[in-house]
């Protein structure tokens, strides 16, 4: 759990400082870019649209670990739209809660044995 904590550490500090860097150099204006790259059918496009498939698989995943509540459906939104500087720090918080425990990190509500899904 160590090494999983450290390394979405790692990837939060360089996403964030990336995305940072071309925010600040090139504008924030980071939807019209993706979408013409997403619709331009190149690699570049396959790629975006890879892409958003794991940012919507990603969202899914963190509502239903939720219980599709009201917070959990929102928190799957913001990753989805958000990516890693919002799903990291989820990972972050969920490494947190489940105290080491492979089962509930991953099964979020649906990984405690003594509640029905």
């Amino acid at each position: 759990m160590t090494f999983l904590r450290n390394f979405t550490l790692v990837l939060f500090l360089a996403i964030t400082a990336h995305t940072l860097y071309t925010g600040i150099v090139y504008g924030w204006n980071f939807v019209s870019v993706f979408l013409a790259v997403l619709f331009s059918l190149t690699w570049q496009g396959q790629f975006a649209l890879d892409f958003l498939c794991y940012l919507m698989l990603s969202g899914l995943w963190v509502a239903w670990r939720g219980g599709f509540t009201g917070a959990s459906i929102a928190l799957g939104l913001l990753a989805s739209v958000m990516g890693m500087l919002v799903f990291a720090v989820l990972i972050l918080i969920f490494i947190r809660q489940s105290s080491g425990d492979m089962r509930k990190l991953l099964l979020g509500v649906h990984g405690d044995p003594d509640k029905p899904s």
